[in-house]
C-alpha cells in the first residue's frame, strides 16, 4: 500500500477544462471514493493517476515518488475496469497470470500468486473456465483477481459494478469491502452511485464540473455538507429544498453559524447556515432531508400528496406545496396518506441547513 498525493492537477481537452486544480491526499490503506454526476471528471481523474491520460499541469505522487513521467506499468498500480476487459480465448487462470508472465515471473511464483488470489475471491473452482462460461459477477471477480496478483501499491476501480444487476451489485460491493479489509490496500474507487460511495468509503471526494466540492468521511459529508450540491447529491431520496430569505443570524453554536429562514409559509429559527457571506434579506434555500420530516397535523410543511411508494423497508411520499415546490418524505413507518390528500409535516430545525 502507498500514499497518493495530487498537487494542482489539471486536465484540458482542447479548450475544455475537465479537471481543475485538484489538491488531494490519500493515506496508506485508505479506501477513497470519487463520486459525482456523469461528466464531472471522476474517471478522468482516475485515469490521470493511472497514467492512461497525461496531465495538463500539476504533480502526482505515489509512494512519495513523482509518477508524471512514468507509464502505467511502472506506477505500482493495478486497475479494474467497468468492462472487465478479459481475454475470451484464455482460461480464468491464464487471464490472471498474463501480466505476471509478461513480467517474466517464474511459473512457480505465478501459480502461487494466482491460486492465492483465487482463494481470497473464492473462485478456485473457476480457474479452468473461459470468460464465456462465467456470470457477470464471476467475470468481475476475475478482473479483481488479475489486479490482486500484481501486488500493487494502489488499486484503482473505475465503476466496476455498473454492468451488474441490483442484487449482484450489492453482493459484489460487500465482497470488495471485505477484500479491502483483508488486503489493507490503498484503494481509489470511482462511481456515480452515492450508495456505493457511502457504504464503501473511508473518505469521499465529491466532484462537480472537474472541481472538488468537498472531501471527508461519509457521515461527515451527509450531516455537514459544504454546499447545496453536496447536500443534494448525497442521500436517497435527495434533500428537499425550499426558497426563502435569511431573516437573521442567531450567532454561533456548537454546530457552527446559525440563521433564521422565512419562505413558502415556513418560519424556522436556529438552522445551520452553510455560507458565512450572507446578510439579512439575502435569498437562501432551506434544506431538509426526507428522513427528517415526520407527520404532524400542526407541522409547518404542508403539501398535496402526489405519489405514495411502499418499498417494504420504508415508505416514500411525494408531495407538492401550495407554492408548487415538490418535496419528499421518507419514513420507516407505514404512513397513512393517499394521493390527493393534504398532509402536514414537522422537522427538527437542528437537522436542517441553509444554503
Amino acid at each position: 500500500m502507498a500514499r497518493v498525493s495530487l498537487r494542482g492537477v489539471s486536465k484540458s481537452f482542447g479548450k475544455v477544462d475537465v479537471i481543475r486544480d485538484v489538491d488531494l491526499d490519500i493515506d496508506n490503506g485508505e479506501f477513497v471514493v470519487f463520486v459525482g454526476p456523469s461528466g464531472c471528471g471522476k474517471s478522468t481523474l482516475l485515469r490521470l493517476i493511472s497514467g492512461l491520460e497525461n496531465l495538463s499541469s500539476g504533480e502526482i505522487y505515489i509512494a512519495d515518488r513523482p509518477v508524471m513521467d512514468l507509464p502505467p506499468s511502472k506506477r505500482g498500480i493495478a486497475m479494474v475496469f467497468q468492462s472487465y476487459a478479459l481475454y475470451p480465448h484464455m482460461t480464468v487462470y491464464h487471464n490472471m497470470a498474463f501480466s505476471l508472465d509478461l513480467e517474466g515471473k517464474s511459473k512457480k511464483e505465478i501459480r502461487e500468486r494466482v491460486e492465492a488470489a483465487a482463494t481470497i475471491l473464492q473462485m478456485e473452482h473457476l480457474l479452468d473456465r473461459r470468460p464465456a462460461a462465467l456470470s457477470g459477477g464471476q467475470r468481475q471477480r476475475v478482473a479483481i483477481g488479475r489486479a490482486i496478483v500484481r501486488n500493487p501499491d494502489v488499486f484503482l476501480f473505475d465503476e466496476p459494478l455498473s454492468n451488474l444487476d441490483a442484487a449482484l451489485r450489492h453482493d459484489t460491493r460487500v465482497e470488495i469491502a471485505k477484500l479491502h479489509r483483508q488486503l489493507d490496500a490503498t484503494t481509489i474507487y470511482v462511481t456515480h452511485d452515492q450508495v456505493e460511495a457511502m457504504t464503501l468509503a473511508d473518505k469521499i471526494v465529491v466532484l462537480k464540473d472537474g472541481e472538488v466540492m468537498q472531501v471527508g468521511a461519509p457521515m461527515e459529508l451527509f450531516h455537514n455538507p459544504a454546499n447545496e450540491f453536496v447536500a443534494g447529491f448525497l442521500g436517497s431520496p435527495k434533500m428537499n429544498f425550499f426558497d426563502g430569505v435569511l431573516t437573521g443570524a442567531s450567532g454561533v453554536s456548537s454546530g457552527g453559524l446559525q440563521g433564521s429562514f422565512s419562505g413558502e409559509g415556513l418560519e424556522v429559527d436556529a438552522v445551520r447556515l452553510v455560507s458565512e457571506n450572507k446578510n439579512n434579506g439575502d435569498r437562501v434555500r432551506l434544506g431538509v432531508r426526507p428522513q427528517h420530516l415526520f407527520l404532524d397535523t400542526t407541522g409547518p410543511v404542508t403539501g398535496t400528496v402526489t405519489l405514495v411508494e411502499q418499498l417494504g423497508t420504508e415508505t416514500v411520499v411525494e408531495l407538492i406545496t401550495q407554492q408548487g415546490t415538490p418535496f419528499r418524505v421518507a419514513s420507516a413507518e407505514n404512513l397513512s396518506v393517499t394521493a390527493g390528500q393534504q398532509a402536514s409535516f414537522g422537522f427538527d430545525a437542528s437537522s436542517a441547513h441553509l444554503f
